[in-house]
């Protein structure tokens, strides 16, 4: 069995409980009406579905919270359901037996319910104002997971237990990894002083040995299926999925599906068997599945004070100056060989660590912007104009017949290696393509 929670089984009913029925004043939820609140206890599906429907009629920033808490709650509520039925249905025996006779349930659907509504809860509504009691829940349900087992998911075939390493690519030939040309500057873990004096520069720079300390580089190792698996209740925690090369490509669109999915389909099959390719891209996994934010830390660079930007807005992707953060923004970036980010800008400076794999990178400074082609608004009103039109690696004759100047511009160039890191300064433009599956974590921080 797993290791046991932190919070049991009786803890998490009582608490759920107790939020659902004891509703704190000023909380937002009220803004709800009473009709709708009363059926929150016992009739979670309706409410789940109106605020589901009430999140895709508002555009995503302007969501009124309540609607978010009710979302939330309602998901709550369902899971709790799920677990009482799962009990009274496994535990007619003595009650100390309830959980053994739960761990027995083969087929264990009521967790894959479960884990499907508390995650769409933290995708969908941001988990709002229940982020912690949702990871308690949900660290509870790993103690009725029996080792090795992987996922019920019926989309795939069931494996017992999955590899310690991901299958080697035919896209990392050499015919695939481009030759550096103009390198990125290096250096071996700088000190703070020497960082700050590079940030100055407005240079990129590649950080080596800066990370190996991390636990997702060793005891923890993310470059290992099977504890990737375990660490997301045996594959069943769902993350959105770009599915498509690239989210400039024609086709290119969005899925939410279970980690299990996610990597048997687009990582462990490889892309020969593979008809299309999937990208968990720029999600905030880290603060969805707290276990992994705690194999890596932010890199003491990111708690540097950037010198003055002195681009415009419209070089960074954003016609009004970008929030100021109180702490670096984490995203997550994992996919096959293949996967790409086209030529963009950030409104951040951006730390990229590399934990698995290798990534080919290319830079381009803001005083390159002329010469880049940027995509400007499009028919449906969004700005793309920190993206550029180029295919970066086209052919040298398509570049030249659709965009005469590129090929001008001056760039520098890196391949990131396992436990590698590249500062990328806010403004510069950068492309860059996975070599071989790979994890990437990004801190965004200004």
């Amino acid at each position: 069995m797993s290791q046991s929670s932190s919070v049991s089984m009786p803890e998490i009913i009582e608490r759920v409980h107790a939020a659902l029925h004891s509703i704190d004043e000023g909380d937002p939820i009220l803004d709800c009406s009473a009709a709708v609140l009363a059926l929150l206890p016992t009739q979670p599906d309706p409410l789940i579905a109106l605020a589901h429907a009430k999140l895709h009629s508002y555009p995503f920033h302007s969501v009124p919270v309540c609607w978010r808490r009710l979302h939330t709650d309602a998901s709550l509520a369902k899971a709790l359901a799920l677990l009482q039925d799962a009990m009274r249905h496994s535990c007619a025996a003595e009650r100390k037996k309830c959980r053994a006779s739960l761990q027995q349930d083969d087929s264990l659907e009521w967790i894959d319910e479960a884990v499907k509504v508390l995650d769409m809860a933290a995708i969908m509504a941001g988990s709002a104002g229940r982020v912690e009691i949702i990871e308690q829940f949900l660290s509870t349900l790993k103690d009725f997971l029996p080792e090795q087992r992987s996922t019920s998911d019926t989309k795939r075939p069931k494996m017992q237990t999955w590899p310690l390493s991901f299958p080697h690519s035919p896209a990392m030939s050499r015919a695939n990894v481009p030759a550096i040309h103009f390198p990125v500057q290096s250096s071996v873990a700088p000190s703070m002083q020497s960082f700050e004096a590079q940030m100055k520069t407005a240079q990129p720079l590649c950080i080596t040995e800066a990370i190996t300390h991390w636990p997702a580089m060793h005891e923890r190792p993310w470059s290992s299926p099977a504890y990737l698996l375990d660490e997301t209740l045996g594959g069943r925690r769902l993350v959105p999925v770009e599915i498509g090369r690239s989210y400039t490509d024609t086709g290119w669109g969005q899925s939410i599906i279970t980690f299990s999915e996610f990597m048997h389909k687009y990582l462990m099959l490889g892309t020969a068997e593979s008809s299309e390719m999937g990208y968990l891209a720029q999600h905030d996994l880290f603060s969805q599945i707290p276990a992994l934010r705690n194999d890596i830390a932010i890199p003491d660079y990111c708690y540097t004070t950037p010198p003055p930007s002195n681009f415009p807005g419209s070089v960074t992707g954003s016609r009004l100056p970008p929030l100021q953060l109180e702490e670096p923004l984490l995203n997550a970036w994992f996919g096959p060989a293949g996967t790409i980010s086209p030529l963009h800008t950030d409104p951040y400076h951006n730390i990229l660590c590399q934990v698995v794999g290798k990534k080919y990178v290319r830079l381009y400074s803001p005083n390159e912007t002329p010469k880049l082609y940027s995509k400007g608004v499009e028919n449906a009103g969004i700005d793309m104009s920190n993206t550029s039109e180029v295919d970066v690696e086209a052919s040298c004759d398509t570049l030249d017949a659709d965009f005469p100047l590129f090929r001008q511009a001056t760039y520098v160039e890196a391949i990131l290696n396992e436990g590698e890191c590249l500062y990328i300064p806010v403004g510069w433009w950068h492309y860059v393509r996975s070599l071989s599956v790979s994890f990437s974590v990004s801190f965004w921080w200004n």
